[in-house]
């Protein structure tokens, strides 16, 4: 435990001598700061945009909630008077964790292609693709916000991210140029921004369900307010964090925990009855294989095979009413729509409670967040079958965070949810963007 808050202390006093200077120059220090987020409805990609160089051009990223840093395609068409790369064994690279440098075979350094600089491994989440890149700094400037509506513009002058290739946008959504992550580690997006500005290292994500509407992610403490005035971060149920020892990720230069974000999910209910599942899967094994994470990155939630198939099975006996049709890819288990009612929070389905670290504490998933039309009278249980011996057990994927707003935070390692905003009588895309500044 002195291990780990020694080191805490020294990335926070690292990054502050980062990044503290540069925000000086301005008297004003916002509690709080916000991106508007948007789902992508050809790939179901949740897009986030962030101002970036000089001069700002905005540029687009696909949100990835335990991504380990944001990473840019900076090879090409990356024109910016304020781009530098930090000298190898510098404190961004020490911070980064990144202690192998790097030296590019062009003659001409440029974005992307410096010589004496440190190297990570941008990873591409969606296909697991992931290579060298150096890591860099530029101006980026954000949305203050007061939770209830976008204030001053901010900046930070040296935001640290990655530069990759062009081949690392494979599977990305049309527009996107890197990866915005969110995760457990010091350079990561919530981590950077709030040691530039001194507020709180929590954040929290609000994913709309419609492709035609904004959520948002806001940096920093509530209130969260969507309209017509709800603070929802005033109902929060709270459950730990859980540290996963071993790396998710696709590469690795040396052996670190996981950035992704677990939570100990100890049953599955259906309508109160216990799903029989093999709950050792459930737990994190000493090479990091099993348990419960959250993602942005997969569009439904997926579970081990021997799960999935008692879950299709308990949901199906519950649904008894409607009856089952062919299936419609990816989805294993649909019905006949027409037999489904309707309710505040969805269909008219059973309700799904992931357990947590007591039988009274889950999270309860409503028709809205468990269900699918994917045709005017089929709807499929929104959830997909990963296979046999998964890394993951269970991913909870972006349906069903979808308004739903969860808060991380990093400093008690810990989450907040809410469960339906639908109940509220509100939704993640009711934050109202208007600004007051």
């Amino acid at each position: 435990m002195a291990l780990s808050y020694n080191y805490l202390l020294f990335c926070s006093l690292v990054l502050s001598a980062i990044i503290s200077p540069c925000i000086a120059q301005t008297s004003f220090r916002p509690k709080a700061l916000i991106l508007p987020v948007t789902k992508d409805a050809s790939t179901l990609q949740y897009l986030t945009q962030i101002n970036q160089r000089t001069p700002l051009v905005p540029v687009k990223y696909t949100l990835d909630l335990g991504g380990q840093f944001l990473w840019v395609v900076c090879l090409e068409d990356y024109e910016s008077s304020s781009f530098t790369s930090p000298p190898c064994h510098s404190a961004p690279c020490s911070l980064a964790n990144a202690p192998f440098c790097w030296d590019c075979s062009d003659s001409q350094p440029r974005p992307g292609c410096n010589n004496n600089t440190c190297n990570l491994l941008p990873d591409n989440t969606i296909n697991g693709i992931s290579f060298n890149g150096p890591l860099s700094m530029d101006v980026a400037s954000i949305q203050s916000t007061n939770g209830k509506n976008p204030g001053r513009v901010v900046s930070v002058p040296k935001l640290l991210f990655v530069c990759a290739d062009r081949f690392h946008l494979t599977d990305l959504a049309n527009g996107v140029r890197g990866m915005a992550g969110l995760g457990r580690n010091s350079i990561s997006l919530p981590s950077l921004f709030s040691s530039a500005f001194s507020f709180p290292r929590k954040f929290a994500i609000c994913l709309s369900s419609s492709t035609k509407a904004s959520g948002a992610v806001f940096f920093g403490d509530g209130p969260y307010v969507m309209l017509p005035g709800v603070d929802v971060s005033t109902s929060l149920i709270y459950t730990p964090l859980i540290l996963n020892p071993v790396s998710t990720a696709t590469l690795l230069f040396r052996p670190r925990p996981s950035t992704d974000y677990f939570i100990g999910v100890k049953s599955v209910k259906i309508n109160g009855h216990a799903v029989p599942l093999n709950t050792s899967l459930l737990t994190i094994d000493k090479n990091g294989v099993g348990g419960t994470k959250i993602s942005t990155v997969h569009p439904y939630t997926v579970l081990e095979s021997s799960i999935y198939e008692a879950f299709v099975k308990a949901f199906t006996k519950e649904l008894a009413n409607a009856p089952r049709v062919e299936s419609v890819s990816p989805f294993g288990a649909c019905f006949d729509s027409t037999r489904i009612g309707s309710t505040r929070v969805g269909p008219a389905v059973p309700q799904i409670d992931l357990v947590l670290q007591s039988s009274d504490v889950y999270w309860r998933i409503f028709g809205a967040n468990s269900m699918v039309q994917v045709k005017s009278n089929v709807m499929c249980l929104g959830f997909v079958d990963g296979g046999v011996n998964p890394r993951t057990s269970i991913v909870i994927g972006g349906h069903q965070l979808e308004d739903n707003l969860l808060q991380f935070d990093l400093a008690t390692s810990r989450l907040g949810f809410s469960s339906s905003l639908l109940f509220r009588q509100t939704t993640c895309s009711n934050f109202n963007f208007t600004s007051t500044a």
